[in-house]
């Protein structure tokens, strides 16, 4: 029998529709589940945007196990958009290896992340990212943190 969750994570740019459709996916996936403090009908509003705009027009690295996109990270300039990984995959590594790609190829990085949302906030904090201001999320009214990341 096969184990969905074995298999090799491999990194690649996103190079298709299709990709972009499953980073859609993903995103939106991991946003519920991740973000319940958060309307479910905000993120259906989000996603004609995400798939028409924000990933296309981002730096996008997609991580798949078995050629299945379980993950991705985004990235406009210097600013971390968006780092998801769905959740059965979750503490795996992927994001570690997502973010070390980052590191890669950044010397810099800002990001926003839900106050609420304190496992995100911690695997930032442990990656080396410090918090610099608070605000409130213009779109959602909820609370926010910019954590920015500088090469040592």
């Amino acid at each position: 029998m096969s184990d969905k969750y074995s298999g090799d994570i491999k990194l690649r740019p996103i190079e298709n529709e299709s990709d972009i459709q499953a980073v859609v996916d993903v995103w939106f996936n991991t946003s519920i589940k991740c973000h319940e403090f958060v309307s479910e009908d905000f993120w259906h509003s989000c996603k004609k945007d995400m798939k028409d705009i924000y990933i296309p027009n981002s730096e996008t690295v997609v991580a798949t196990i078995n050629n299945e996109v379980v993950g991705f990270i985004s990235l406009l300039d210097d600013i971390l958009a968006s780092i998801f990984i769905l959740s059965e995959y979750q503490n795996r590594g992927i994001g570690l290896q997502l973010l070390n790609h980052a590191f890669e190829v950044r010397n810099s990085l800002t990001l926003n992340v839900y106050e609420k949302n304190t496992k995100a906030r911690q695997f930032y904090e442990n990656q080396g990212f410090k918090e610099k201001e608070q605000g409130i999320d213009e779109h959602t009214g909820e609370p926010e943190i910019t954590m920015v990341w500088n090469r040592a």
